[in-house]
């Protein structure tokens, strides 16, 4: 704080004090006046000096002290106001809408969730709340085109650079009527069954074109280069991610080894086993390293060839255990290593991501090692049987498609039980809840968007009754309606 000099004591006195100090500042005192001789023979003594009030905080101390206390009197005060200005401001934004500490809370609660199930949901469903005001997503496929044409929509749309995925996803069939929640879960299943089973695109003088590659619970992304050029498995990290965020399937039957390293374990601590190597003649001559029988020249000369093709040192007596687990390694994991990277880029696009990496709990449940059977128990408890009130069907009618209905459930093969589910709900992963309706019609049809199945009561013996529904739920892929 500035300070000037006092004409009259010579004191040094801060600016916005001087005016009070004036008008009760003493004369400068002569010694003989400022001090008392002691009779005793004593030092001197000062006088005591006299009280002065603070003009800033009403506050009275000594006149020797003033000036200490007014060089950091206004300060404080600042400060303190400051402070309580600060106050008052944090106590009226507490009470005003918008994003706060407990709302961070509610968006992050799945990280505290101790059901993995339920965690996968909030998550899901905490991205999509975040996204849910901004412009849809559109998704169109003809379904009067020919199925090449089908998957280059689909490829198409999920080849689209810097696309957020967790906005609104509104999807649409060409050609058919089924509009709503029932033609998403289509296409979503639709992708993931296309990941695994292939792009009906011919790449390389093939009509299909597979992703991954091996036997159900070892599948590898491929080694093709030219699919890795075309950012195919980018691609697939996407629908993955995309699927998640929908609760739609998951991507099952990957090899536990190549999921290690998706998520970032080393390949060095991956478990590989000769079923994770899709190719059966690179698996036959790797096995020859395994055991110790001894090797004839020519399985010999194998093993020598595709250690030098693959960079890796000759087979010697004392390394064949090594060179039969580097071998392996790299068939599984060396061989693709970029498809991996790639698939990792488009899962880091989803929200998927960070649920993979914040709650690891989660991972056996979004990367199943087998697709799960659809339980005939879960699926009876889970319908909704007419009730005697709901329609004109007569009694009798109704308990004899309804228990055809139920022989057919408890006696189906699971493809065909898939089938039905996937006719009646759009994908093959059961509802809380399915509605069974008696109509009058020739077929079976059904209203994915509200699960209900809709079963005409005009049959009058089992096998009939069964034909026709196996025949109508192999239509699944053509769309709905078609019936």
């Amino acid at each position: 704080m500035p300070k000037a000099k006092c004409q009259k004591c010579g004191i040094g006195v801060p600016l916005q004090l001087l005016s009070e100090h004036l008008k009760s500042c003493p004369p400068l005192e002569t010694p003989s006046e400022s001090t008392v001789v002691n009779l005793d023979g004593d030092e001197p003594t000062e006088k005591e000096s006299p009280l002065q009030q603070c003009p800033v905080c009403t506050d009275m101390f000594h006149s020797d002290l003033i000036e200490l206390h007014a060089s950091s009197c206004g300060e404080s005060s600042s400060r303190n106001e400051k402070g309580h200005e600060d106050t008052i401001i944090e106590e009226g934004l507490a009470d005003m809408p918008g994003p706060s500490g407990t709302t961070c809370e509610v968006r992050d609660g799945w990280l505290t969730v101790l059901d993995s199930s339920k965690a996968i949901y909030e998550c899901a469903k905490n991205a999509l709340d975040m996204h849910e005001m901004e412009s849809p997503l559109r998704l169109t496929m003809d379904i009067r085109q020919s199925v090449a044409d089908q998957d280059m929509a689909l490829i198409s749309f999920y080849k689209r650079p810097n696309v957020e995925w967790a906005r609104p996803l509104e999807c649409r069939l060409e050609g058919d009527t089924a509009i709503g929640q029932g033609v998403i879960r289509f296409f979503l299943s639709t992708c993931m069954e296309k990941l695994m089973s292939g792009f009906c695109i011919n790449f390389a003088n093939s009509n299909v074109t597979p992703l991954f590659e091996g036997e159900p619970g070892h599948y590898i992304p491929s080694a093709a280069h030219f699919l890795v050029e075309s950012d195919m498995f980018l691609m697939a990290g996407r629908m993955v991610g995309h699927s998640f965020l929908h609760g739609g399937p998951c991507l099952s039957g990957l090899s536990p080894a190549v999921v290690h390293v998706l998520l970032g374990g080393s390949p060095e601590t991956a478990t590989v086993t000769p079923e994770d190597c899709p190719d059966l003649d690179l698996r036959g001559t790797i096995q020859l390293l395994e055991g110790q029988s001894k090797l004839s020249d020519e399985e010999r000369k194998r093993v020598q060839d595709l250690a030098y093709a693959w960079d890796l040192p000759p087979l010697t007596e004392n390394n064949r255990r090594w060179l039969f687990e580097k071998l392996l390694l790299h068939s599984v994991i060396g061989r693709v290593t970029r498809s991996i990277k790639q698939l990792r880029r488009g899962l880091k696009e989803t929200h998927m991501w960070t649920l993979l990496t914040q709650r690891p709990d989660t991972v056996p449940l979004l990367f199943p090692q087998e697709l799960a059977a659809v339980n005939p128990e879960v699926l009876l408890q889970r319908i909704v049987w007419p009730e005697d009130e709901d329609d004109d069907c007569p009694p009798q009618n109704k308990c004899r498609i309804t228990g055809y209905m139920r022989h057919f459930i408890l006696n189906a093969t699971p493809s065909e039980l898939t089938n039905v589910l996937k006719f009646w709900t759009g994908w093959e992963i059961v509802p809380k809840s399915l509605t069974v309706e008696l109509v009058d019609g020739r077929h079976p049809t059904a209203a994915t968007c509200y699960e209900t199945l809709r079963i005409p009561y005009h049959y009058k013996d089992y096998l009939t009754f069964k034909e026709d529904l196996i025949a109508c739920s192999e239509t699944f892929h053509s769309g709905f309606g078609l019936i």
